[in-house]
């Protein structure tokens, strides 16, 4: 997501929000990136990782994925944030397994 108001021709890191709890994205956390702009922070990834492949609470019904834009009949997390974010099980795992593999980020699978 980018922040309303943003200078298309001067993108700053800052100006890159999560989808899923609009933070920013910074030097600080990992961020990994979905079709069209869309992205989700290592924070909101290893809540929606717990939710979905721990059964938990959290989990949303079938929707369009922000993050592959496919509409999808499996379950997956919906944002309690912005209630339209919606990643899909086939995502959270494609990106869980990527973003722990990046040598520049310290981000883990959680356990469930």
């Amino acid at each position: 997501m980018q922040r309303p108001g943003m200078d298309p021709n001067n993108v700053q890191m800052e100006d890159i929000l999560c989808d899923f709890c609009m933070s920013p994205w910074n030097e600080e956390g990992c961020f990994i990136e979905g079709h069209q702009g869309s992205v989700i922070c290592g924070k909101c990834l290893a809540v929606a990782y717990v939710a979905v492949m721990g059964g938990g609470d959290e989990v949303g019904d079938s929707g369009k994925c922000t993050m592959c834009l496919e509409e999808r009949d499996e379950t997956g997390w919906r944002s309690p944030v912005n209630e339209q974010a919606f990643i899909c099980k086939r995502c959270i795992k494609l990106a869980a397994n990527t973003l722990s593999k990046d040598p520049d980020s310290d981000w883990e699978i959680p356990a469930v």
